[in-house]
């Protein structure tokens, strides 16, 4: 396929489509590389539309790494709307990559990162439009490798018939290893065809290709196993771990967006993994061990990260960033730096007793005083222990009487609905922690104005958790748990109307479930989805929950199986799980102790601070956890005159 621009051709389109702004490329700090000076051509895409994409740092990320080197290219290709797709088809115009233009139909690689399970139709749509046959049975030499990684990779069963391969992991490095794999395979003259391109890929031992793996069921629909089909390929698929950060400065020069995004500011990954060991955490679980970044090597991607963009924030990114063991350094030392420039600093949210009012002032010397959001995630003090969320109601008290004592006048609890074990009265006590932290906000500031939201989002299992064997609460039972909570919150004359209440119901979350844990049969279901219309599942006025259950009773009954049999029903030990084959590191067994654990409300300590609870993840890796501090500080830039 040619990969001549299709620019010319897109223009015409762009005064009919809302946000025109979003398709035109040029960003700064964007990447074109001359077609022909390059033998290996990756088109990386992030599932969903311009404005969330953009700022994804792993999109972001892999980008910057692979045109740095010589002989390889990236471009960026994000899901167009659906107002863009029909003049697309009308006009004949393809898949294009936002950089130059160019058919992601052309590229060597379609490299797809998912966060979400909801980006799966939305996939389908930009293969459709790429002009790639949907299957990869029906691939040839000449189409793109179609290369799926993020977190939900872990269990891309669900999409296995649409993917060639997918990475579990870190993939700064995988996508290097790949590509030397793609060149030789190029520079011979394409040997073996497709076909031996992927069985390359797959001996290397980490990197997943569905195609030779055979899936064998029992009567009851359940998974007997898994089994390569192919001499030389592994039994099973180890994930990629990158082990020092401070290697990987990425992004270096990151994108600044032409169009509003999600995130308007600059961020730097402080450290990745987590062993704090929260139960429901897929993220926590699957990025183990804990591997920090220095805070000199912090403090130089912020320093050059400002000077390439020229944002006025600065993100510090982890799965819990308060627990990284320099952060009090990290953010005085930020704050003294860019005092005069007036740059902020940001976490994404904070742990309950991480949290200090010495850290949160130096988080807002230079910026605005926001809310502050804290995650108690379980409203009950056992629904706490069955979660692993070792925070007390008394921690949360005193945290948030701290920060109304020092000014701060908002304070978002994020929670979650369906964990579980979970009972009414469990949800219920949502309200009363919400009622107890405006009064105490009230009490220490001497005012009135005090506010608290409460945010609820509704529990899914995921693989490669403690919870991976356990029931998903019904959509019905979801809302009516909730509908509960809502009426306590408004009926409450005194608190009731300081508290703000957001939840959702509880379809997208059965959706996200099926999707989340399901198996390979599943793929009809993503496929009779997309052709009836489904298009960004992760958008509330585009998502259809009627259009999933009807596509879901279309096809299901046909494998012996339904919707409830992949969310509410509960595994036992004995049952081969779909992603038992994906090594995440995380010994089997140890999850099961840690779901028996939880049954029993028994609370885990962070690994990081006590003996190892052999989990797995450091002897496979030959490692230990790394952990500071370095000693070191953030010394202010020295201006050279």
């Amino acid at each position: 396929m040619s990969a001549e621009s299709v620019f010319p051709q897109l223009e015409a389109l762009l005064p009919h489509v809302q946000k025109p702004i979003q398709y035109v490329g040029g960003e700064l700090n964007s990447t074109v590389k001359d077609w022909d000076s390059c033998d290996v051509r990756w088109s990386l895409m992030y599932p969903d539309a311009y404005e969330v994409g953009l700022p994804n740092q792993g999109v972001m990320i892999l980008y910057e790494v692979l045109n740095e080197r010589e002989g390889v290219l990236a471009e960026r290709t994000y899901s167009v709307w659906p107002d863009l797709e029909a003049l697309m088809r009308e006009h004949h115009v393809p898949q294009f990559t936002v950089d130059a233009h160019r058919p992601v139909g052309a590229f060597d690689v379609l490299g797809v990162s998912f966060s979400t399970e909801l980006g799966y139709t939305n996939l389908l749509t930009a293969l459709d439009l790429a002009g790639i046959p949907m299957e990869s049975k029906d691939r040839t030499e000449d189409h793109p490798i179609v290369l799926a990684g993020g977190h939900a990779a872990f269990n891309p069963e669900p999409i296995a018939d649409f993917l060639d391969c997918a990475v579990v992991g870190d993939g700064e490095q995988a996508v290097l290893e790949i590509t030397e794999i793609i060149r030789a395979w190029k520079a011979e003259d394409r040997p073996g065809g497709r076909d031996e391109l992927l069985f390359r890929l797959a001996k290397t031992g980490s990197v997943y290709v569905p195609k030779f793996y055979d899936v064998e069921y029992l009567a009851d629909g359940r998974i007997s196993r898994v089994v390569p089909n192919r001499s030389g390929v592994p039994w099973r698929v180890s994930k990629h771990t990158v082990m020092d950060l401070d290697e990987w400065p990425y992004p270096k020069q990151p994108l600044v967006p032409l169009a509003e995004t999600v995130h308007e500011r600059m961020s730097v990954e402080i450290f990745r993994g987590c062993t704090r060991g929260c139960r429901f955490c897929q993220a926590g679980m699957i990025t183990r061990p804990v591997r920090e970044r220095s805070i000199t090597g912090i403090g130089d991607m912020v320093d050059k990260g400002l000077k390439a963009t020229g944002f006025e924030e600065v993100g510090l990114l982890s799965l819990s960033s308060a627990d990284h063991t320099e952060i009090g350094d990290i953010a005085k030392g930020l704050a003294d730096r860019y005092e005069e420039d007036k740059i902020g600093l940001s976490l994404p949210s904070t742990r309950v007793d991480a949290f200090n009012v010495d850290l949160a002032n130096e988080l807002t010397r230079n910026g605005r005083r926001s809310g502050l959001t804290f995650a108690p995630e379980g409203g009950s003090e056992r629904m706490r222990k069955v979660i692993n969320k070792m925070v007390s109601e008394e921690d949360l008290i005193r945290t948030v009487s701290t920060a109304y004592g020092n000014g701060w006048r908002q304070v978002k609890l994020y929670f979650m609905c369906g964990l579980p074990t979970e009972t009414d009265e469990d949800v219920l006590q949502i309200g009363d922690m919400a009622v107890k932290v405006i009064a105490e906000g009230r009490k220490v500031s001497g005012q009135n104005d005090i506010r608290c939201t409460v945010s609820i989002g509704g529990f899914v299992p995921k693989p490669h958790t403690p919870f991976q064997w356990a029931p998903q609460l019904s959509a019905e039972e979801t809302d009516a748990r909730l509908e509960k909570l809502r009426d306590k919150i408004r009926g409450d004359k005194k608190y009731g109307r300081s508290i703000g209440f957001r939840y959702h119901d509880g379809k997208p979350g059965i959706v996200e479930g099926l999707l989340s844990r399901g198996d390979r049969r599943v793929g009809s279901v993503i496929r009779a989805v997309y052709e009836g219309g489904g298009r960004f599942d992760g958008w509330r006025e585009h998502f259809s929950y009627d259009r999933w259950m009807k596509a879901a009773e279309e096809t299901l009954p046909g494998f012996g199986v339904d919707v409830a049999w992949y969310t509410t029903r509960e595994r036992e030990y004995e049952e081969v799980l779909p992603w038992d084959h994906l090594d995440s590191g995380l010994d089997k067994d140890w999850l099961w102790e840690d779901w028996q654990d939880a049954l029993d409300e028994t609370e885990v300590e962070d690994c990081r601070w006590t003996p190892c609870f052999d989990c797995g993840v450091c002897p496979q890796l030959d490692l230990d956890i790394q952990i500071g501090p370095t000693g070191k500080k953030l010394l202010p830039l020295t201006v050279v005159k």
